[in-house]
């Protein structure tokens, strides 16, 4: 089974192929780019590398967030519209969960992902034998909130997550430890493991997972309140 995986939730563009329990190649770039002008290249340069096409690829594995809206989006439609073309399925994944796959960690993990000011997009895992099991839900909160409740977990808890070296910074306790620096940005790799034991979607009911509402919402609430 061969499974292309694709990460645009953040400042990372990454791309990973997987094909019968190995990684056949993956990538990622730090970009100050749109992620529309680097992903498809990027997928393009990979499938090439590893000597496959895009017609044999049985899934497609895409971060559905939370994370950058606008990023979110163009990985969203990028993997609509492949899955749609090639006649395959593709699978959505929280970003929270493929972090929490990638940081070869047993034991309580906590991703925590800069939303905006003082709030981050977090959940805390439980790691065992490699497989990520949900103690805390995903949601948006305020650090000091996600520091209150870290602080009644017993046990190591590793940070990972564009904003863990802030938060262990401000808040992190005898408990906290970071995630490996090569290991703490998203990637393609872990939405792809993440995948590996979910159920598929049609390129129709591929969804985004934003966890807080959009600026345009926010604005049709505000104007029709006003």
């Amino acid at each position: 089974m061969l499974i292309l995986g694709i990460d645009t939730s953040g400042k990372t563009a990454a791309a990973a192929l997987y094909e019968d329990g190995i990684f056949l190649g993956q990538t990622s770039v730090y970009t100050v780019k749109t992620q529309s002008q680097v992903i498809l290249p990027m997928v393009k340069k990979l499938m090439s590398d590893c000597s496959r096409e895009l017609s044999q690829l049985d899934l497609i594995a895409v971060s559905k967030g939370p994370g950058s809206y606008t990023g979110i989006r163009i990985g969203i439609a990028a993997v609509k519209a492949m899955a749609f073309s090639l006649n395959i399925p593709c699978c959505g994944v929280s970003t929270l969960e493929g972090l929490a796959f990638t940081c070869g960690f047993d034991g309580l993990v906590c991703p925590v992902m800069k939303a905006r000011k003082d709030l981050v997009y977090t959940a805390v895992y439980r790691i065992s034998d490699g497989k990520p099991e949900l103690l805390f839900d995903e949601q948006v909160i305020s650090v000091s909130k996600l520091s209150e409740y870290l602080n009644t977990t017993n046990g190591k808890i590793m940070l990972t997550g564009d904003g863990a070296d802030d938060f262990y910074n401000q808040y992190g306790n005898v408990n906290c430890i970071l995630s490996p620096v090569h290991l703490r940005l998203q990637s393609a790799s872990g939405i792809i493991l993440a995948s590996l034991d979910k159920k598929t979607q049609t390129d129709d009911e591929l969804e985004a997972s934003y966890l807080q509402i959009v600026k345009a919402e926010k604005d049709l609430i505000k104007s029709q309140q006003g």
